[in-house]
């Protein structure tokens, strides 16, 4: 059957090699005549071949993700929660190199031999000279967003995969590396891949926007749009000059929105672009960049845009001494009490040196609550460095968390590579999923944790000063029994155990939704109309805090108007049964009130008790009843 399939796919793909029926069928799509033309007569393919993909040896795949790091540290984020947008089920987010080469792959466990059966390995070469026509090989040389839907495949042996893929440039204009999601369902309907590929897309340029303001921290930034709006959104002009005014980089949406091309910007003086002088521009720059203001060009466009970088207005001889900062909780939203109480008990235990293990389930929000305890604490100067345990292969993690020598094994890098414990000496490690370590490597941690020192692959002990965190959703005792988890590694861990409530038990829920609301819109004004509000907060988020961020991306995103109605909802999140809706609008309308009452008051207690006629007592009970503190996610 199978051979039978592959002879009429590799017969249909010969007779569009022969110039012969384009106007139907796959070929009726220029990328794809095109690609099936440059598989047969520029790399020499057979489609009917059904050989595996090549692999880069474990060395070489180390060095790959090695160079990008950073890329991948951006890129994991966003890969989860488009995995958890698209439903999970059925799905295959993969982030490979310039070369096509994959060096992530986010899928359900129970799913991972189907994509690999598939090909999609990681350190597997998706390049169209190994695996012909497909989304990532086929995205890398049209350098362009596309689907590449099961028969348009050249390789009939991938006639039973649909790829979306979007590239991913870097700030000079250079491909860096390519979004896609795989699907290896029978029932996909190229009709129905415009939603996923306009989520790829999304995620790309995300991805995208990101890399490029962490590469220019250290320089002037300025930030832009057509629309006050829509500055601080993946749609914006990125453009990044020097001290001396000097445009170093732009991505593609400011060449379009200035109408110039990439070698005709950068050397240049940023005011011969703008209607001011350096001076006014640099006079308007803030360190968060939070305001937008009108900008015109020179040739009389009229723009939006901020500046981020630390504003020359007021000399800095006059500028006062800055007041240390008073530690709190910055990035993640305490409004609950048992989670503030959390928060404060970790925070004393970790400026103590005692571990940290956090429980809770997937999305709960376990990476932000550690990486806000580092922030807090004496360290937050120092890294804070993160390692999934479930996410990278069991071939990977040893050479990922302690590091190799050059010339360890074949393939290694000639200068080896540092692990993660050494990036992060004199910070902090996260270890998220630490449950789904292997055994060996729990026996070497162990060691680490008990001597403080590091041991390379193939290399010498180095000494490392560092703070464990580490996290699980799964019941690490229950894994101590079963023998998949050592007994004194879980109670070296085990300093502190801080539990983090799903979200559907969080009492700052309505706290915690406008948070991310505001987060997501930016310098948008989005507004939640009150039956929509009311389905978000009685929605059950199996996916916690990491799917209520995701819908609110998504609904900010095809957000036209300001106002998010329930229509504006998915599917599941409106049709979702709901749970005391009644007492919904009230407690809103009651939790509203209060926040009212305390903004008019500047948050003085006494003056907003006096003014709702309660004694503190009572408002002091129902700011804890509706999870209300002055804190809010940075």
């Amino acid at each position: 059957m199978h051979n039978d399939h592959f002879s009429r796919h590799a017969q249909q793909v010969l007779t569009v090699a022969r110039g012969q029926d384009l106007s139907h069928g796959p070929a009726s799509d220029p990328s794809i005549a095109r690609s099936w033309l440059r598989c047969l007569h520029d790399y020499h393919l057979d489609p009917a071949l059904t050989m595996a993909p090549t692999v880069l040896e474990h060395g070489r795949l180390l060095e790959s993700r090695e160079r990008l790091q950073h890329v991948l540290h951006i890129a994991g984020s966003e890969m989860n929660s488009l995995h958890q947008q698209l439903s999970g089920a059925g799905h295959a987010v993969l982030l490979t190199d310039a070369r096509g080469v994959i060096l992530n792959c986010v899928t359900a466990p129970s799913e991972r031999k189907i994509f690999e059966r598939a090909g999609l390995w990681l350190g597997a070469d998706w390049s169209e000279a190994c695996e012909g026509t497909n989304g990532i090989g086929t995205c890398l040389v049209e350098r362009q967003p596309l689907t590449i839907h099961r028969d348009e495949h050249f390789r009939g042996r991938h006639t039973g995969l649909t790829c979306s893929a979007s590239p991913v440039f870097d700030p000079n204009g250079d491909l860096l590396a390519v979004l896609d999601v795989s699907s290896a369902r029978e029932a996909v309907s190229r009709q129905s891949q415009f939603h996923t590929m306009a989520l790829v897309n999304l995620s790309a340029k995300m991805i995208e926007s990101c890399y490029f303001l962490r590469h220019f921290e250290q320089h002037w930034l300025l930030r832009f749009h057509l629309q006050a709006e829509s500055v601080g959104l993946f749609s914006e002009g990125l453009l990044a000059f020097d001290g001396d005014g000097r445009v170093c980089a732009v991505n593609q949406s400011a060449l379009n929105l200035l109408g110039q091309v990439r070698d005709g910007l950068l050397g240049r003086p940023v005011d011969a672009l703008f209607d001011c002088s350096l001076d006014q521009l640099l006079g308007r720059a803030s360190a968060t960049a939070s305001n937008s203001w009108p900008l015109r060009t020179r040739d009389g466009r009229q723009l939006f845009a901020a500046l981020r970088g630390q504003s020359r207005s007021v000399p800095t001889v006059l500028a006062p001494a800055p007041r240390p900062a008073p530690r709190s909780a910055p990035g993640i939203c305490l409004g609950d009490p048992t989670l503030q109480e959390a928060f404060r008990k970790a925070l004393r235990v970790f400026e103590r040196d005692v571990p940290l293990l956090i429980n809770g389930e997937t999305g709960s929000g376990k990476e932000a609550f550690a990486k806000a305890v580092h922030h807090a604490s004496q360290r937050a100067d120092k890294a804070f460095i993160a390692l999934n345990c479930a996410a990278i292969p069991e071939s990977l993690i040893e050479s990922e968390l302690f590091g190799y020598r050059g010339g360890s094994f074949t393939g290694a890098r000639k200068e080896g590579m540092p692990g993660k414990l050494q990036q992060a000496d004199g910070g902090t490690l996260f270890l998220d999923e630490i449950g789904d370590m292997p055994l060996a490597l729990q026996t070497r941690l162990l060691r680490v944790l008990e001597d403080r020192l590091v041991v390379p692959i193939g290399g010498e002990p180095h000494a490392v000063d560092v703070r464990i965190i580490s996290a699980t959703h799964r019941h690490l005792l229950e894994r101590v029994q079963d023998g998949s988890f050592r007994e004194d590694l879980y109670y070296r861990l085990n300093g502190l155990e801080v539990g983090l409530p799903p979200l559907r038990e969080r009492a700052d829920k309505a706290q915690l939704l406008d948070v991310l609301l505001a987060e997501e819109a930016g310098r948008q004004t989005i507004s939640l109309e009150p039956a929509a509000r009311q389905a978000l907060l009685a929605f059950a988020w199996p996916g916690n805090v990491r799917q209520l961020r995701t819908v609110l991306r998504t609904v900010v995103a095809l957000c036209d108007n300001g106002r998010v109605g329930l229509a504006d909802l998915p599917a599941p999140v409106r049709q979702a049964p709901v749970h005391k809706v009644a007492e919904l609008p009230l407690a809103d309308a009651e939790r509203q009130t209060l926040l009212a009452a305390l903004e008019r008051q500047r948050w003085h207690m006494t003056q907003t008790a006096e003014q709702l006629g309660v004694s503190r007592n009572t408002l002091y009970r129902k700011l804890r009843k509706h999870g209300i503190a002055r804190l809010t996610a940075l």
